[in-house]
């Protein structure tokens, strides 16, 4: 599967856009600066993930951008095909012109590789990819919490 930079990051600014859950728009600077991408590649992305309707763009002062449908109607594989990153792990790209002009001995293979993980991208949702995130946020805070009922426990708390 050819999964670059551009479905990665499409997919972690969605994620981090989704889980501020806020009634404003959210910056793309503000989203370059939590995830440390480049906001030109962002404003790329997010020019393409709005021509798919994935996110509405707000002018002006206060302005940015926010979620166009909701967690739940937006899966992983929307995200990554609104960039136009393919999902195919095929060497001719699906034409069956990947050897000899013909269709390779493991053309099949890859072409039911390619379904399954467009089906398993297809089924995780950004709302559970938010879930997700705040399940692993939640348990961060306990372990702080249990830290400080803990007499004389002074280990600091490892990243997740």
């Amino acid at each position: 599967m050819r999964l670059t930079t551009k479905g990665r990051f499409a997919v972690t600014a969605l994620l981090d856009l989704a889980m501020q859950r806020s009634s404003s728009p959210v910056k793309l600077a503000e989203i370059s600066e939590r995830q440390q991408i480049s906001l030109s590649y962002l404003e790329q992305l997010f020019t393409k993930l709005r021509q798919c309707k994935l996110v509405d763009s707000v002018r002006g002062p206060g302005g940015g951008y926010c979620l166009a449908k909701k967690m739940e109607h937006v899966s992983v594989a929307d995200i990554i095909l609104a960039v136009d990153e393919p999902i195919d792990s095929t060497q001719c790209g699906g034409k069956e012109n990947c050897h000899n002009d013909k269709k390779c001995m493991t053309h099949d293979l890859w072409t039911k590789l390619n379904q399954l993980i467009f089906d398993h991208l297809g089924a995780v949702t950004l709302k559970q990819l938010v879930d997700d995130q705040q399940v692993r946020q939640d348990g961060a805070m306990q372990i702080i919490d249990m830290r400080k009922v803990i007499p004389g426990h002074q280990h600091t708390v490892a990243s997740a």
